[in-house]
C-alpha cells in the first residue's frame, strides 16, 4: 500500500468533543487490513451547512446542539478528524450492468467507525465525498451538490415510508469546483446505516480466494461469520439449514431483499442502478444515484438516463434483484458447499417477493383481509393505471378519501381516460370493501399511501435554489417528506401533478 502514502498520512483530530466519543468502535476494521485502507479526508474548502436532519440526530443520541456546532460543521466536512473515529475505504467488486467490473470500491466515502444510537443498535458513519481514495479508479473522490441533496432527501423520505433504507445525517457544502459534465460545486453527505456491507464484498473476496490472489475462504468465510454474529445470528440454528449457517445467510438476505423488492414496487421507487455492488447485505435501500418516484404509471419507466438498455426499468426491478442475488449465492458457494443447498436458499424468495407485494397493495387498498378475488382486482387496477399513464402517487391519495363515502367518482375518474373502466373497477371495489367500516378504511388508507414523495421536480427546485445559496428548500421539503402522510396544509402544491418541465428532466450514473 506504499502507492497509497498521500492517502493515509496522519491528520489533526478536532478539538474537544461535543459529541459522543468514547463509544466508537470499528467492527469493519476487525476484518482485517485486506478489507480496507485507511484513508485522509480531503479538507472542504469554507464548508457551510446545506441540510440537517435533526430527527436522525435525536436517534442517534446526538443532539441538535451538537448538530449545530462548529465541530460538526468541520468533521463531518473532512477538515477534523473526531477523536475515536479511524476514517478508511473498503473495497469491494461487482457487476455493473450485469458485467463483472472487477475490484470496485469506496472511491468518494470514508467510513469513520460505528457508533450506539438511542437504542443502543450501534451505527456505522460515513462520510460521502471527502476525497480521493485508493479506489476512486478516474473520479476525484468528490460528491456534487445536486446529488448529495437528492441523497440526503431520498434517504429521510424512504425511512419515513417504512422503507429499509441507508439515512443521512446533514450535506456540508463549499464553493470549491468540480467538473462532471459542467463545472459544479462540492459537497459531503454524513450516511448512517447498520452496516455499509455489500454483495460486491462477497463478489470481491470470492474471486480473490477462487483466483489464487488470497488464502482459500479466510476472508470470505470471516467476512460472513461477522455479517451472521452480528447481524443474522439466527442463521446459528437454522432449522432449514441445519448445520450450514451460510446457505441460512443467503436465504434471510434473499427474503429481506424480496421485501425490499416489494416495498419499492408498491410505492412506485425506481433505484436505476441496481449493480451488485449497490446492493446492501441488510436488504437496505442503498446508493441514491438516479433514483425517481414514478409520476405518470408506466412499468418500463427508465429513470436512469445512462441507462441505454432498460436494464434496470421499473418493472424489471424484482427479476435484477433475484439475479443479485445469485450472484452472491455464487460468491458464498465456497462456504454453502452444495450447490444444492445454495438453490434451495434462493428459492424462497419466488414465494416471499409476491406474498409481500399482494400484502402491501392490500394494504393500499384498505383491505383488512384477504380474499382470493383479491389478486384480480389489484392486477386489473395495475393494468387501467398503466394504459392511462395515471399519477401513481395522486391515484392512492384520492382512492383514500374516496373510499370514506364513496360518492361522486370524479377525484378518482377525472385521472383517467377510460371512464367506463374505472367507473366498473370502483363499483367492483366498493363491493369488496362492504362489510368494512368506510371511514376508519379511510383513515387508514391514508396512513398507507403517502401525500407526498420526492418527484424529480420538486429536488430539482430544491437544487436550483441551494447553487444560490438558498437552502430554504430543502429545509421545507425535508420536513414535508419526514411526515408525508400527514397533509400539511398550505403545501398542496408540493403533491400536486408535475409541471410540463419535469419530463425533460434526465437522471444518469453522474447523478
Amino acid at each position: 500500500m506504499n502507492a497509497f502514502k498521500d492517502f493515509t498520512d496522519p491528520v489533526a483530530h478536532a478539538g474537544p468533543a461535543l459529541a459522543p466519543t468514547s463509544d466508537w468502535s470499528h467492527r469493519f476494521a476487525e476484518l482485517g487490513q485486506a478489507f480496507f485502507t485507511e484513508v485522509r479526508p480531503q479538507p472542504l474548502s469554507a464548508p457551510h451547512w446545506v441540510g440537517r436532519s435533526t430527527r436522525l440526530a435525536q436517534e442517534m443520541g446526538l443532539g441538535e446542539t451538537w448538530l449545530n456546532s462548529e465541530q460538526a460543521l468541520q468533521a463531518l466536512s473532512g477538515n477534523t478528524v473526531l477523536p475515536g473515529t479511524r476514517p478508511l475505504a473498503s473495497v469491494y467488486s461487482g457487476h455493473q450492468f450485469g458485467v463483472w467490473a472487477g475490484q470496485l470500491g469506496d472511491g468518494r466515502a470514508l467510513l469513520l467507525g460505528d457508533l450506539p444510537d438511542s437504542r443502543g443498535q450501534r451505527q456505522e458513519i460515513q462520510l460521502k465525498g471527502a476525497g480521493l481514495t485508493p479506489y476512486s479508479r478516474s473520479g476525484d473522490g468528490r460528491a456534487v451538490l445536486r446529488s448529495s441533496i437528492r441523497e440526503f432527501l431520498c434517504s429521510e423520505a424512504m425511512a419515513a415510508l417504512g422503507i429499509p433504507t441507508s439515512r443521512a445525517l446533514c450535506i456540508t457544502g463549499s464553493d470549491t469546483g468540480v467538473r462532471r459534465e459542467t463545472m459544479e460545486t462540492a459537497a459531503v453527505v454524513t450516511r448512517v446505516a447498520p452496516s455499509f456491507i455489500r454483495f460486491g464484498h462477497f463478489e470481491h473476496f470470492s474471486y480473490q480466494e477462487q483466483h489464487g490472489e488470497s488464502a482459500p475462504h479466510q476472508a470470505l468465510r470471516g467476512l460472513a461469520d461477522q455479517v451472521i454474529a452480528q447481524h443474522y445470528p439466527e442463521c446459528l440454528s437454522s432449522d432449514a439449514f441445519p448445520g450450514n449457517p451460510y446457505a441460512a445467510l443467503l436465504q434471510a438476505v434473499s427474503e429481506r431483499t424480496a421485501r425490499l423488492m416489494a416495498q419499492w414496487q408498491a410505492v412506485g421507487f425506481c433505484h436505476g442502478v441496481m449493480n451488485t455492488d449497490n446492493m446492501s447485505i441488510l436488504g437496505l435501500t442503498l446508493d441514491y444515484g438516479p433514483f425517481q418516484f414514478l409520476d405518470a404509471f408506466d412499468p418500463a419507466h427508465i429513470c436512469n438516463h445512462s441507462d441505454t438498455q432498460g436494464r434496470y426499468a421499473f418493472h424489471k426491478q424484482p427479476n435484477v434483484a433475484f439475479w443479485n442475488l445469485h450472484c452472491l449465492a455464487q460468491a458464498l458457494l465456497p462456504l454453502i458447499g452444495e450447490q444444492d443447498q445454495a438453490i434451495a436458499a434462493l428459492e424462497s424468495y419466488k414465494s416471499v417477493f409476491p406474498a409481500a407485494l399482494q400484502q402491501l397493495m392490500r394494504a393500499k387498498l384498505g383491505l383488512i383481509d384477504a380474499d382470493p378475488q383479491d389478486l384480480d382486482l389489484i392486477e386489473t387496477l395495475v393494468q387501467l393505471l398503466a394504459q392511462d399513464r395515471v399519477d401513481y402517487t395522486i391515484f392512492w391519495r384520492r382512492l383514500s378519501h374516496w373510499v370514506a363515502a364513496m360518492t361522486g367518482n370524479d377525484s378518482v375518474r377525472d385521472l383517467f381516460l377510460d371512464r367506463a373502466a374505472i367507473d366498473a373497477w370502483l363499483q367492483r371495489y366498493a363491493l369488496r370493501l362492504a362489510a368494512q367500516d368506510p371511514v376508519q378504511t379511510s383513515q387508514t388508507m391514508l396512513r398507507t399511501n403517502p401525500k407526498f414523495v420526492l418527484r424529480n421536480h420538486l429536488v430539482e427546485t430544491a437544487i436550483r435554489k441551494a447553487k444560490a445559496k438558498d437552502f430554504s428548500e430543502v429545509a421545507t421539503l425535508l420536513t414535508l417528506l419526514e411526515s408525508a402522510f400527514d397533509e400539511h396544509p398550505g403545501y398542496d402544491a408540493y403533491a400536486a401533478f408535475p409541471p410540463d418541465w419535469a419530463s425533460s428532466l434526465e437522471i444518469s450514473c453522474s447523478s
